[in-house]
């Protein structure tokens, strides 16, 4: 699993399937958002679009 280096969307790919930008190996936390319009913590992280995110990326 990889984690994007810009909105910490975390997938199998090299890039991300969110944003386009480049995902990262070295990641830690995870954070599942499954409606993020009704979510306090997607609010405050700016996350839009439900997924599995992480908390820190390198």
């Amino acid at each position: 699993m990889k984690a994007c280096t810009v909105c910490k969307m975390i997938s199998n790919k090299d890039h991300c399937p969110n944003c386009g930008n480049p995902t990262s190996d070295n990641w830690s936390g995870l954070l599942i958002i499954t409606d993020p319009e009704e979510s306090n913590v997607a609010r405050e992280l700016n996350i839009t679009v439900a997924g599995e995110y992480c908390l820190r990326v390198r």
